[in-house]
C-alpha cells in the first residue's frame, strides 16, 4: 500500500474546520479526519458539510464508538464518511455491529486500540472482529499523565512494529509523534499516517498551530508519499 497522509481536524470551529481541510489538501493531504473533538462540537453536521465542501475525499469520523455500534456507523456512513473508529475495549459485539455497519453502507472500519493491555493482542483480534485498519494509538491524557509523573512517554513507536507483524491489514500510529517520526512511520510498515495534534494543531486549545502550516504541510507529505 502506498503511504496515505491523513489531518487530523481536532477542531471545534466549523470555519475553522473547513478552511485547515481545504488548506491541507492543496499542501498534498490524501485523507481528511473529522477528529473526536469537532464531532462532539458540530456532529452529523460537521461530517456533511465536509463531504459537501470536499466531495471525493476520504472522510474518517473519529467516534471511538464504544456502544451503539451499528447505529453510530450508519448515521455517519449516511453523512458521507467513508471509515468510521470503533475501539477495541468495546464489547465484541459492538465490534461486529461496526463492521456489519460498514459492509451495509460502504464504509471501511478503523480498529482502535487505545487503553489495551495487550496492544498488539488486542490488533490482531480487531482483526480476526473484521476491521479494515487497525489504529495503534498511545492517548493524549495518557501521555501527559505518565509525563508529569517524570516518566518517560510512551509512544506508539514502541510496539509499532509489533502491531504491523501481527495483522495483515493497514497500520497507523497515533499519539504524540514528532513530525520526524511520523514521517518513519512508512519504514515500519505503518502506511498510513497522521497529522495533527501536536504536529499540526495546537492540542490544549484545539485550534490551528501558529506558523506557516501550509508550506511545512507541504514538505511532509512530499517526504511521507516519497516512501517507497
Amino acid at each position: 500500500m502506498k503511504p496515505i497522509v491523513q489531518i487530523s481536524l481536532d477542531l471545534i470551529d466549523l470555519d475553522e474546520a473547513l478552511d485547515t481541510a481545504a488548506m491541507a489538501l492543496r499542501a498534498g493531504v490524501d485523507w481528511l479526519e473529522a477528529g473526536t473533538p469537532f464531532i462532539l462540537a458540530e456532529g452529523l453536521h460537521g461530517v456533511l458539510a465536509l463531504r459537501e465542501a470536499f466531495p471525493n475525499i476520504p472522510i474518517v469520523a473519529d467516534l471511538k464508538t464504544m456502544d451503539g455500534g451499528y447505529l453510530e456507523a450508519e448515521m455517519m456512513a449516511r453523512a458521507g464518511a467513508t471509515h468510521v473508529v470503533v475501539m477495541a475495549r468495546a464489547h465484541e459485539e459492538t465490534i461486529k455491529c461496526v463492521v456489519k455497519a460498514g459492509r451495509d453502507f460502504g464504509v471501511k472500519v478503523m480498529g482502535d486500540n487505545l487503553g489495551c493491555p495487550d496492544m498488539v493482542g488486542a490488533a490482531a483480534r480487531l482483526e480476526d472482529l473484521g476491521c479494515d485498519y487497525i489504529v495503534h494509538h498511545i492517548g493524549y491524557d495518557e501521555r501527559r499523565g505518565i509525563a508529569a509523573q517524570g516518566k518517560r512517554m510512551p509512544s506508539p513507536l514502541d510496539q509499532l512494529r509489533e502491531v504491523v507483524q501481527a495483522v495483515k491489514i493497514p497500520v497507523q500510529a497515533v499519539g504524540g509523534l514528532s513530525l520526524e517520526q511520523a514521517i518513519q512511520c512508512p519504514a515500519y510498515g505503518a502506511p498510513l499516517v497522521v497529522l495533527g495534534a501536536p504536529l499540526t494543531i495546537d492540542a490544549d486549545a484545539f485550534k490551528t498551530a501558529d506558523g506557516d502550516l501550509e508550506k511545512s504541510l507541504r514538505l511532509i507529505c512530499e517526504k511521507i508519499h516519497a516512501y517507497e
